[in-house]
């Protein structure tokens, strides 16, 4: 099927929110998401816990040379405790909106059905904190909505996230240098290579396997019993942004002329897009073939886009 790029709502957190900071100077997001490199490979966590993304990669492992590539630069600010925290993110916001996360998304009270800890990340932008609440835009889908206070300092606190630093925000975002759309795909080459070569990672739990044994792994799981944590988080996270994110990668390598890399990443989109079906109506078998086909594309866009540089 020829390549149709994709356009509407998806678990887009932190690129939404980059775009969000950037205002009129912000590149599409397609080309935020491709910048942190997060569609090349597959994982899967500690043997378990499946995403498709990069061996190793975490979002903050993408942010700084996303940001390079983009010609922008920030500052990060880590607080030690909740009060800390606050009162930074009071003086941040005398500067305009501020860019925070990760936060635990489970503590955020605002999205129906969330009422505790599910150990997943998310990223929003705070807008003010007024009468006990904090403001902010939750690109989950959320404009304008609040928090109270400690509810949102709960939150953010990220006990449950596997990654990062309690209390982390991003301030005094800077336009360095005007980039082209098209010239920060091509910066962010050599960067996506490395992450599907396996070679970037800093992060690994014990047991965690990368693109083809990940994608060959989590099909014997699914085949043997898919539980329904695993399955929750496929069909409600992971093969949603996956799918998006590669399908972005091919709108991306096309762009600048990458004709068979778009396509095998167009083809992983599609793949993974369409596990969404099976996993939802329990036709595991059939899921679990859809992610062996998937194996091998990995070692074959990795070819393509060394051949291309």
């Amino acid at each position: 099927m020829e390549h149709f790029p994709y356009i509407g709502s998806g678990p887009y957190c932190y690129a939404n929110s980059f775009a969000m900071l950037f205002r009129a100077h912000a590149p599409s997001t397609a080309v935020i998401e491709f910048a942190t490199a997060s569609p090349f490979g597959m994982q899967l966590v500690g043997g378990t816990l499946p995403f498709f993304d990069p061996y190793g990669w975490t979002p903050e492992a993408g942010f700084d040379g996303a940001l390079q590539a983009m010609g922008w630069a920030s500052t990060v600010i880590k607080s030690t405790n909740a009060d800390e925290a606050l009162n930074q993110l009071q003086r941040a916001l005398s500067d305009g909106p501020v860019w925070v996360g990760p936060v635990e998304i489970g503590h955020l009270g605002h999205q129906p059905g969330m009422s505790g800890p599910i150990g997943s990340d998310h990223y929003l932008v705070v807008l003010a904190i007024e009468d006990g609440r904090v403001r902010m835009h939750d690109p989950q889908g959320y404009p304008f909505v609040s928090l109270p206070t400690d509810a949102f300092l709960t939150a953010w606190r990220a006990e449950t996230i596997d990654y990062g630093a309690p209390f982390t925000m991003r301030t005094n975002f800077r336009r360095d240098r005007e980039v082209r759309e098209d010239d920060v795909i091509r910066a962010s080459l050599s960067n996506a290579i490395r992450w599907l070569s396996m070679e970037n990672a800093t992060h690994l739990p014990e047991e965690t396997v990368g693109n083809a044994e990940a994608a060959e792994v989590l099909a014997d799981m699914i085949e043997g019993g898919c539980n329904d944590d695993l399955r929750g988080h496929l069909i409600h996270f992971a093969v949603r942004v996956g799918a998006r994110r590669l399908a972005d990668a091919a709108t991306c390598l096309a762009r600048i002329g990458h004709a068979e890399a778009a396509r095998i990443a167009s083809e992983q989109a599609q793949l993974v897009g369409s596990l969404q079906y099976p996993l939802v109506t329990g036709h595991d078998a059939e899921a679990a073939a859809i992610l062996r086909a998937l194996a091998p594309t990995y070692a074959r866009l990795l070819f393509s886009l060394q051949r291309a540089q």
